[in-house]
């Protein structure tokens, strides 16, 4: 059975524009008109209450934020404060450490990701792990990291951020991973890419690359995924042109058909 999933950005692919001026970038999001919801990866200095007030001005959601895995070490509390403060859901380790992949880091990230996962639980948000590729190329127990996590960890702890297009890349089936993982699937990013002749990827606006969009669509929404997250890793193109020629897609390609 389909339904209805909220659109959000990824603000990590505007985090050069929002870098010199966080506030006014939020404001033309807003103002495109179909991303109903922001997923943070830095908050541009704003005290939690002051964002907030923006963010409710804006008619914009706040998601989750992206926390890098040395700040749920070293800070948690204080990170979970401030989502709590504007009202976001997850918490989110985006990436490992290039030195920190292996098998044997991987038991210990297990174990780290156990213990945020019961403390964020514990204050009324979902901790969830996104991913990129290399979490396929290491096994542990005879099975790809990516899956092995999910297995050793029970799913009230851990959420799946499915990042579509590294699953794609990574050789895997997209559309079977998600079934795989409906109903513990709230958030899956949404993007495209081409794949040149030497096997490397250029992440382009929604419809311009090779990923089957439509029916990643149509199976995430199926599989009971609450927020399809446009993120685009780095533009060719101006990031504010990029991210509004993909709402444009979303709105001719979903968006339009569902309300």
């Amino acid at each position: 059975m389909t339904q209805r999933m909220g659109i959000g950005l990824q603000l990590y692919t505007l985090r050069d524009v929002m870098a010199d001026d966080f506030e006014g970038v939020l404001r033309k999001v807003a103002a495109m008109g179909g991303y109903e919801g922001v997923e943070f990866a830095g908050y541009g200095g704003m005290e939690a209450a002051a964002l907030k007030a923006l963010l409710d001005e804006l008619n914009l959601k706040a998601i989750g934020s992206h926390v890098s895995l040395s700040s749920l070490l070293e800070r948690l509390d204080e990170e979970i404060a401030y989502l709590k403060a504007i009202d976001a859901q997850y918490v989110i380790c985006p990436w490992l450490p290039v030195e920190a992949r292996d098998a044997a880091a991987w038991q210990e990230h297990i174990a780290a990701f156990q213990m945020i996962g019961e403390r964020v639980q514990a204050a009324g948000l979902q901790f969830a792990y996104h991913n990129h590729d290399f979490e396929f190329q290491v096994e542990l127990d005879g099975k790809a990291v990516f899956d092995a996590l999910y297995e050793k960890i029970d799913e009230k702890y851990l959420k799946v951020e499915m990042d579509i297009g590294w699953v794609q890349f990574a050789g895997k089936d997209p559309l079977a991973y998600i079934r795989t993982y409906a109903g513990r699937l709230p958030l899956l990013h949404l993007k495209d890419y081409l794949k040149d002749n030497e096997g490397k990827i250029d992440t382009v606006e929604l419809g311009r690359g090779e990923l089957p969009l439509q029916d990643i669509i149509n199976a995430a929404s199926e599989a009971s995924v609450q927020w399809i997250i446009v993120e685009q890793d780095v533009c060719a193109n101006p990031p504010l042109e990029a991210v509004a020629e993909s709402i444009e897609w979303l709105k001719s390609n979903y968006i339009k058909g569902e309300l």
